[in-house]
């Protein structure tokens, strides 16, 4: 069997891992993947977006099943070019992948079928978003609408603060096209708990939950980023919480997205705040978190190619998706000055202690190979990931696993997981 995944990132290279372990043998390609996806796959010089050439080389190659990890393609519409072809693809079409592409649709969809999150407005005018804030309350969230690798969300103390917000997201354009339109919503406390699904258009199968930390320094200071380090299951997430989840959320979307005539097939991401009124959806995500992909799945028991293909096929109710009773953590390391400005090329060390371990892993994301050396190629580095039979031992495992690789200007948060060791 031959597959394709498509992407780059550590993600990616938790997917190709996993793919690796099948029992069907297959043999991985990865466009244009990293120096890690390299161990178990082959790497193909192509864009994620060149979607004539990713088409090109899946029918040379005769791919059995191209697996698309990254957002940008699937809200491209990759995937209904791919079928529009007769190749065989896992993720939600362009149609379903604006549940992430567009925030404003996914707030209008939750108001409209009754899924809890925080009350909003939509703006495309930044006068009229002005306007609007001079009689918020505050602290208030403002959203790009589109895609901005995770890091389009403002949260505002003021109305200084957010009008200079909305001078930046709409005027400005930080993040593009993607402040064209603007969500402004309630700032909602509590804790952030995020859940992966895999969605076959019917039936939605619960992966282990996780939780992310965002921002760039320790005590969640500093800019947003795409996610410093995340860890699974979280203690936050208990029986109560995913009895109302199951009821009022994961059923209620994937028939709400049938319902519009928007099929969804692939993976629905959730990010859930729990608040004391109750569970509200922060956001949605149509394909794998990043980096909590990288915990989620060393915990995965299943085929992931069994998954895959029962999604696509419509008969994801006849798998029973388990997990390890067990927890991982996940620290990224970093380039210093991530998520502004950082240097790339920098000679990384220590890789080879990671090989051949099934308790700690060394996610590639920004990674390159030069002439054999691996070289530092992006913000997000690597992800050192542990597992150990609870999350305190799994942090404590991740944390020394960090000091067996090294690069120049190596940085890291040092209190992934620190939140563990209060419930309240």
């Amino acid at each position: 069997m031959k597959i394709l995944v498509v992407g780059g990132g550590g993600r990616e290279h938790a997917i190709v891992k996993k793919l690796a372990q099948s029992k069907k043998n297959p043999k991985i390609y990865v466009a244009p993947g990293n120096a890690g996806t390299e161990e178990n796959a082959t790497n193909v010089a192509i864009s994620v977006m060149d979607f004539d050439a990713l088409i090109n080389f899946a029918k040379k190659e005769k791919i059995d099943l191209t697996v698309v990890g990254m957002d940008d393609p699937l809200v491209g519409g990759i995937v209904d070019r791919f079928e529009a072809e007769g190749l065989r693809v896992f993720g939600p079409r362009k149609n379903a992948a604006i549940l992430e592409g567009s925030k404003a649709f996914s707030k209008d969809l939750m108001k409209k079928y009754g899924i809890p999150t925080a009350a909003y407005e939509n703006f495309n005018d930044p006068q009229k978003a002005i306007k609007y804030l001079e009689t918020a309350n505050y602290p208030i969230v403002l959203k790009a609408d589109g895609l901005a690798l995770g890091k389009g969300v403002l949260i505002c103390k003021t109305f200084e603060e957010a009008k200079s917000g909305i001078e930046e997201l709409m005027i400005d354009k930080s993040f593009g096209d993607a402040g064209n339109t603007i969500v402004i919503e309630e700032f909602l406390q509590g804790r952030e708990v995020s859940v992966l699904s895999f969605v076959d258009g019917t039936h939605y199968a619960l992966m282990t939950s996780a939780q992310d930390h965002k921002r760039a320094k320790d005590g969640d200071e500093g800019l947003n980023t795409g996610g410093m380090g995340t860890f699974s299951p979280s203690p936050f997430y208990t029986e109560e919480v995913d009895r109302y989840c199951k009821e009022h959320i994961y059923q209620k979307t994937v028939d709400a997205m049938r319902a519009e005539g928007r099929e969804f097939k692939g993976i629905i991401f959730y990010g859930l705040m729990l608040t004391k009124s109750g569970v509200k959806v922060l956001e949605y995500n149509a394909r794998f978190g990043d980096p909590e992909t990288q915990v989620v799945l060393p915990r995965m028991e299943n085929d992931i190619i069994d998954v895959f293909e029962a999604c696509i096929d419509g008969c994801l109710d006849k798998i029973d998706l388990k997990f390890e009773d067990n927890a991982a953590v996940c620290v990224v390391l970093a380039s210093d000055g991530y998520p502004l400005k950082y240097e790339k090329g920098k000679k990384i060390t220590g890789l080879e202690n990671f090989e051949g371990k099934t308790d700690i892993f060394a996610f590639h994301a920004g990674t390159k190979k030069v002439n054999g050396d691996v070289l530092t190629n992006g913000g997000r580095v690597l992800g050192i990931t542990a597992k150990a039979p609870t999350l305190k031992e799994a942090r404590d495992k991740a944390y020394e696993a960090t000091k067996l690789v090294e690069f120049e200007n190596k940085y890291m948060r040092n209190d992934i997981g620190m939140s563990i060791d209060s419930k309240d």
